[in-house]
């Protein structure tokens, strides 16, 4: 838009007017700084809720004297109201020629991770817009209206803004609008809920435990943390834990910390002996002091704190306040989005259990594992060095059990090994399983599927998605296996692409993995009974 340009402003009847804006959103309805229109609902969900919005909306303009352009229309407000309107209304801009970290374009990133919002809720829409379109005519009405019906607002990597101006008074409408490694000016323009935590005030007030300031100032560290590891899943949780913060409750971000007396007082009741075994012992107390420092329910920054510093001490402390007691009161299920089914046939046959089962166990009797993993989806998971899967069959008839073995450099640079013990399930549908495994106290569950194993066993594409009930978290993946841990052949593209495809995963999404040091692995199977899941704790 030019500096000279006319934004009508269409607010029904008795308040229409032309107003000039030099910089599109250019002045504030209440004529302050850093905030939103007070009592106006974004989400209206009837007539005469946008009516009375509207009338608001006049009423502030009026007395402020201030302008703003705004491109909403009385025919576009009544057809929003007639659809459906999400229960979560996000607007991000983003570069529109910029590569992200990943390797992808910023639009084909952002568009893949507002698809995958909807796996979370189907009602949690994101708008995207390059910052670049915002001047060409129509795209800015449009973002005109996404601004004014936004709850959160994202500004993501723009920082030589050509429409600064316009970018700075956009934040100021939308309650929580955040700017990340962006124009310094942008990023001081960051407010949540109608905060801005730059005032002396709001830095002051920041220290009080149970104010908004406080809050407001652990969300943004949170996000701002999650945000410099760029990836597909971290740019997810942000989202969601604005969301969770501001608009509605999210299950999968809900926060792993003691809130209230009661819940000590279980603790404490209920497991002092191997609160006060852990606390004591540094190794211990080490973990739980990595955990306390991981933001709400962070799987990357937890799973690293658990292989960094895991001992009986420490699965004892979360067996006894997590699993047997659930003392955090938390619950969390597998996620049922993207419906992904498994591979069907197999060397022109349908796919029995046997066989199935027969394609995890893979290499193994050949060579000392079934696979190698040569890539995964899953940043907190899948992106260990030199991974090995262990598929073998138990004393038990139809019994199978998975050991993935994998390589950590823990928070204070040494190299170790862990190990995992699964119980393997067939499901209804071959190529279908149910996993359970006690990690470190916590049992997790799991759905995996087969989604593609070629013929000669040249590699394969196993897809998962579980949940670890008691510490609230959910989770999904994938890993891409091989029998030597090298890429699949180059003739291979086109099918991994479509098995990827089937799962909702970008190939650019995929961590690979680092195999190049595999010495003394421990990679045998055992033939005595391991540590398992209890069954009365399944």
């Amino acid at each position: 838009m030019h500096a000279s340009a006319l934004a009508k402003v269409n607010l029904g009847p008795g308040c229409n007017k032309v107003i000039s804006c030099g910089h599109g959103f250019c002045g504030h309805p209440d004529g302050g700084p850093g905030k939103a229109l007070k009592g106006v609902d974004r989400r209206p969900a009837s007539m005469q809720e946008a009516g009375d919005r509207k009338r608001k909306v006049c009423r502030a303009l009026s007395a402020s004297g201030k302008t703003m352009a705004v491109a909403t229309e009385t025919a576009s407000m009544v057809a929003t109201d007639r659809n459906r309107t999400p229960k979560v209304s996000i607007t991000a801009v983003i570069p529109a020629h910029k590569r992200h970290p990943l390797g992808a374009s910023w639009h084909e990133v952002m568009s893949h991770v507002a698809d995958r919002l909807t796996w979370e809720d189907p009602d949690f829409k994101v708008q995207i817009f390059t910052e670049e379109a915002l001047v060409v005519d129509g795209s800015h009405s449009k973002f005109s209206d996404a601004v004014q019906s936004a709850q959160i607002m994202l500004i993501l990597d723009i920082q030589q803004p050509a429409k600064l101006d316009l970018l700075l008074g956009s934040m100021r409408i939308v309650p929580t609008a955040i700017a990340l490694g962006s124009h310094p000016q942008l990023e001081a323009a960051t407010s949540l809920d109608n905060i801005t935590l730059t005032t002396p005030w709001e830095k002051a007030a920041a220290a009080l435990p149970w104010s908004s300031s406080a809050k407001g100032s652990k969300v943004l560290q949170s996000v701002r943390q999650v945000y410099k590891r760029q990836t597909s899943d971290d740019l997810l949780f942000m989202l969601l834990v604005l969301i969770d913060a501001y608009i509605t409750e999210v299950p999968l971000v809900k926060s792993m910390q003691a809130q209230d007396l009661s819940t000590i007082w279980k603790m404490g009741t209920k497991c002092g002996k191997q609160i006060l075994a852990c606390v004591r012992d540094p190794e211990c107390k080490a973990a739980l002091d990595c955990l306390t420092s991981c933001a709400s329910n962070d799987q990357v920054c937890s799973f690293r704190c658990i292989v960094s510093y895991e001992s009986q001490l420490l699965e004892d402390f979360s067996l006894c306040i997590l699993q047997k007691n659930n003392c955090l009161g938390l619950s969390a299920d597998i996620p049922i989005r993207p419906r992904v089914l498994p591979m069907t046939h197999f060397q022109g046959q349908p796919l029995t259990h046997h066989q199935a089962e027969d394609l995890f166990i893979g290499w193994l009797g050949k060579k000392k594992w079934s696979w190698r993993v040569v890539a995964g989806q899953n940043v907190a998971y899948d992106q260990f060095p030199c991974q090995y899967q262990l598929y073998y069959r138990g004393k038990a008839k139809n019994s199978l059990w998975y050991d993935p073995v994998f390589q950590v450099i823990t928070l204070d640079g040494k190299a170790v090994w862990r190990r995992r013990h699964y119980r393997v399930r067939r499901a209804e549908v071959p190529g279908t399983f149910h996993f359970s495994v006690l990690d470190n106290g916590v049992i997790s569950k799991e759905f995996w599927r087969i989604v593609h194993v070629t013929e000669d066993l040249s590699w394969g594409l196993f897809y998962y998605a579980g949940a670890a009930s008691v510490v609230g978290q959910a989770y999904r993946g994938a890993v891409l296996v091989t029998p030597d841990g090298k890429w699949p052949a180059a003739d291979q593209e086109d099918a991994l692409e479509d098995a990827l495809k089937k799962c909702g995963i970008k190939r650019w999404e995929l961590y690979k993995v680092d195999n190049s040091s595999s010495a003394a692995a421990p990679l045998t199977v055992p033939e005595g009974p391991m540590k398992t899941v209890e069954p009365e704790m399944v």
